[in-house]
């Protein structure tokens, strides 16, 4: 899933940034139940979490909320206070959220195919959510946007590196298939965000 924060906090009350952030961590989680449901991986940090958790056996929840604790010093530097707030708030949520709802969702049958389009949507939409209200998902976008500060290497080219890796380590964890219809989940997460984020009504940071 991407990372990279993209919104202007001022837009938006308390109350609509609450319930974009609760939206947000909410579809998150469940785009995670579909993806575990199927075996699948994705992208950026949420998809390291998801391979340790493939691999150790831990909860998805516990090891994302983990990983992103490195990430908020940068994020502060990066973006401010506000906006490490929320991002914390949202990945907490999520955590606890993609632990809690297996115990209430269950799928008797799921096709690969439609299931990688279901997580593109649905994943897309809550980062749309987070993006739009000040938030991020934490992790390899903030990095990426700090080594674009520091060197000029481009975040994106940051970003789709970490991506390559990820994809090329669920290999040893998954088969082919699955791991390419974890590939098309990721590029119509990616296309929402792309052709549905208004960078002339949300600044991009």
């Amino acid at each position: 899933m991407s990372d990279a924060p993209d919104a202007n906090p001022t837009r938006h009350s308390l109350i609509d940034d609450a319930q974009g952030l609760a939206y947000g961590a909410t579809m998150a989680a469940f785009g995670i139940v579909i993806l575990t449901h199927l075996g699948f991986v994705t992208g950026q940090t949420a998809g390291l979490a998801v391979l340790i958790s493939y691999a150790t056996g831990w909860g998805f929840g516990p090891v994302f909320f983990l990983i992103n604790l490195p990430f908020y010093w940068l994020g502060y530097r990066r973006f401010g206070a506000g906006f490490v707030i929320k991002t914390f708030v949202a990945v907490a949520a999520l955590s606890v959220l993609a632990q809690v709802l297996p115990r209430y969702v269950s799928f008797a049958s799921l096709r690969p195919a439609l299931g990688a389009v279901l997580v593109g949507f649905i994943s897309g939409s809550a980062l749309l959510a987070l993006f739009r209200h000040g938030a991020s998902l934490g992790g390899v976008g903030i990095v990426a946007l700090w080594l674009q500060d520091k060197t000029g290497f481009r975040a994106g080219w940051t970003q789709l590196l970490f991506d390559v890796g990820v994809f090329a380590l669920a290999l040893t964890l998954r088969d082919l298939p699955t791991v390419a219809w974890s590939f098309l989940g990721a590029v119509v997460l990616n296309l929402v965000i792309g052709l549905n984020h208004r960078r002339d009504r949300y600044i991009a940071t």
